[in-house]
């Protein structure tokens, strides 16, 4: 098996930004609904664009709400981080001349902001976000988008995510999955869907990406 493309979602896969993700939207809540939801309420908003769920929570209001949501998410991106060794994987994937690309749930204004912050934009071909799909994750779209913008047979990629929504994209679009569980909010969702492979650390992912291309 030699993967020649492979799509990373963001949040929980190459970074620790949940709990930023957590602390900006009570942010907003706290001051435009007047209450603070718990990271299980938040979690349950995934899927959507932040956009889309502010629209949802603020109304009238969304405009600055908008504003607001991503001013604090830049200004406090100290609370997130790369997970230690997701840099090196990157650069030896590279290195290796093999097609990168991001699908992420995250709409494109956030996703950017972290790949910025965190100094690994550069090492993608391809970046898809939320607002450049008709249908959001679990949707297989942005891994089809993937595939037919570099000719790739389905066989030479790969997915790696965190949650239950990547390995039902990647199921969908007929590609291999590696679900990693070492900040996944819902490990055991994704340990009964069965993906092809399954990460507990970094290293274990490193050790099996050097072994596949």
């Amino acid at each position: 098996m030699k993967f020649k493309g492979i799509i990373f979602d963001i949040d929980g896969t190459l970074t620790s930004t949940n709990e930023l993700i957590f602390a900006s939207f009570n942010h907003i809540t706290e001051k435009y609904i007047g209450r603070k939801y718990s990271s299980d309420e938040i979690i349950g908003l995934f899927g959507p664009t932040e956009d889309q769920i502010l629209k949802e929570m603020c109304g009238s209001k969304y405009d600055q709400a908008r504003k607001e949501y991503y001013d604090y998410y830049s200004h406090n991106h100290h609370m997130a981080d790369l997970y230690p060794g997701i840099k090196q994987i990157l650069t030896y994937l590279k290195e290796n001349k093999i097609l990168l690309s991001i699908y992420t749930g995250k709409g494109r204004k956030a996703a950017l902001i972290t790949l910025e912050k965190l100094e690994i934009q550069n090492y993608f071909d391809l970046i898809i976000t939320g607002d450049d799909v008709k249908i959001h994750k679990p949707s297989a779209e942005g891994i089809d988008i993937f595939i037919n913008k570099f000719n790739l047979d389905k066989d030479e990629v790969l997915m790696i995510g965190d949650s239950p929504a990547d390995v039902k994209a990647a199921k969908a679009a007929g590609v291999k999955i590696a679900s990693v569980l070492w900040d996944s909010y819902a490990k055991e969702k994704v340990l009964q869907l069965k993906s092809d492979f399954h990460f507990h650390s970094v290293e274990e992912l490193r050790i099996f990406i050097e072994s596949n291309i």
